[in-house]
């Protein structure tokens, strides 16, 4: 979340460095995962909306139809990617570099951080034309992926495993880690409608990101978009 200043890049010996107009923010195996994170989560949306409200019917015979069990063979396999991608990405926020953390917490104690973020508000609400530079997410960013994003995802992969317990039975791995769910919502269906309303709160906000990454490489003279390409976050210019 550092503030970027390209006037105040110091070599090792504390004096004035070269100026620099790119910095190597994303790690390859962030990259990675935000990627594997898109495409299954592309996939759970479609198959979980068919699963939710099924096709109403099929022509020919029932045996020779098979299409709901392969719309719900790739939501759970889709499913189990994302949850394997995220234990691995938890793993690279301990060894990772400190961009790689950002969206797995929010410095509530910080008293310049919510300063950022009011000046955030203001910048997307026009009612100020000048930006400011971050080398990562930027304070709004970081709340809004922390609250919308990376708590959700983890609501959806624990309450997805729940529901695919209940196929699997009491005997499985599965009920063993998140049978517990069913302690606090008896009724699965509850547990159901909470998924299904998780999944509405990721796109939601998949929506209002990718809204806000086109943004911000247009108007913020930073890229966004290809940083979670190459890792590297090019300032389009050097002014303060």
């Amino acid at each position: 979340m550092s503030l970027f200043d390209p006037l105040a890049t110091l070599d090792a010996h504390g004096e004035r460095a070269v100026e620099r107009q790119s910095v190597y923010v994303y790690e390859a195996p962030v990259r990675l995962w935000h990627w594997i994170n898109a495409f299954s989560i592309l996939m759970l949306a479609l198959t979980g909306y068919l699963i939710g409200s099924p096709l109403l019917s099929m022509p020919g015979e029932a045996s020779a139809n098979f299409l709901m069990g392969y719309i719900r063979f790739n939501h759970f396999a889709a499913g189990q990617i994302l949850a394997i991608a995220l234990i691995l990405r938890i793993y690279w926020v301990f060894v990772g570099n400190v961009d790689a953390r950002q969206i797995f917490y929010v410095p509530v104690w910080s008293g310049r951080f919510w300063k950022e973020c009011v000046h955030e508000v203001r910048w997307y609400a026009f009612l100020i034309s000048k930006p400011k530079k971050y080398v990562g997410h930027k304070p709004l960013a970081q709340s809004a992926m922390f609250l919308m994003f990376t708590l959700p995802l983890l609501f959806m992969v624990i309450t997805g495993f729940a529901l695919y317990s209940e196929g699997t039975g009491r005997d499985s791995w599965e009920y063993s880690l998140f049978g517990w769910l069913f302690s606090i919502w008896p009724n699965s269906q509850d547990v159901h409608t909470f998924h299904h309303l998780g999944m509405w709160v990721i796109l939601v906000f998949t929506m209002v990101h990718i809204y806000v990454a086109v943004r911000e490489d247009i108007m913020s003279r930073q890229s966004i978009i290809s940083s979670m390409i190459s890792g590297e976050r090019m300032f389009k210019d050097l002014e303060d």
